[in-house]
Order: C-alpha cells, then sequence, then structure tokens
C-alpha cells in the first residue's frame, strides 16, 4: 500500500507564489510516476504536472507551463509543485497521486492512477 500526505497549501494573491509537497511512503516508488491534478469546485478534476520517479521525465498541462515547477527527492520520498505566477483560476484543491503501472510516456487521465493524497487547498484571490 501506498500513502501520500500533501502539504503546502493556503491563500495568495494573484501573482504570487506557493510550494506543495507530497511525502510518499509505503512500497519503493523507482518506477512509479508521481503527478498533481486538481479539482476546482463544479468542475472535473484535471492534470496539472508529472514527474518519472526515476529519471526525472517531466510534463506539465499547457496551463501552468513555465509557471509551475515539479520535482522530486528520492531521498525524502517526496515530490514537489512550485508555483509561480499564480492566478485566480489556479484555485482548487490540489492533490498528489502515484501512477504504479510502468510506461514509455507520462499518462494524465486521473483514472490511470492508482494512489491518490487527501488533497490541499489553493486559493488564489485577484
Amino acid at each position: 500500500q501506498v500513502q501520500l500526505v500533501e502539504s503546502g497549501g493556503g491563500s495568495v494573491q494573484a501573482g504570487g507564489s506557493l510550494r506543495l509537497s507530497c511525502a510518499a511512503s509505503g512500497r519503493p516508488f523507482s518506477y512509479y510516476v508521481m503527478g498533481w491534478f486538481r479539482q476546482a469546485p463544479g468542475k472535473e478534476r484535471e492534470f496539472v504536472a508529472a514527474i518519472r520517479w526515476s529519471g526525472g521525465m517531466t510534463l506539465y498541462a499547457d496551463s501552468v507551463k513555465g509557471r509551475f515547477t515539479i520535482s522530486r527527492d528520492n531521498a525524502k520520498n517526496s515530490v514537489y509543485l512550485q508555483m509561480s505566477s499564480l492566478k485566480p483560476e489556479d484555485t482548487a484543491v490540489y492533490y498528489c497521486a502515484a501512477d504504479r503501472v510502468y510506461a514509455s510516456f507520462i499518462r494524465r487521465r486521473p483514472n490511470e492512477y492508482d494512489y491518490w493524497g487527501q488533497g490541499t487547498q489553493v486559493t488564489v484571490s485577484s
């Protein structure tokens, strides 16, 4: 079993920054992909960014490219999402997730991820 715990959410004004953390525990993660998703009220959960644990391949949604950076610390079993130039439309609950199925590419659909954290709220005011 894999446990994911997010932290770092909060409220910030537009243009500000936040850093989300995801601490992972349980099975070895060497071949996993770790992703960040978000869900705004009344909207479907959407892909934000992901990183392959081994090798560091990354993928970003177009809406956050150039503003968000995903990274991982293998020694700490943690994944991070540095969010800069935040916009009100970034307001959502952000979830950390793990995809345990190896693929040659990074998958983006929520139903392809096997483990989820509880979520952390990010609110960006204008």
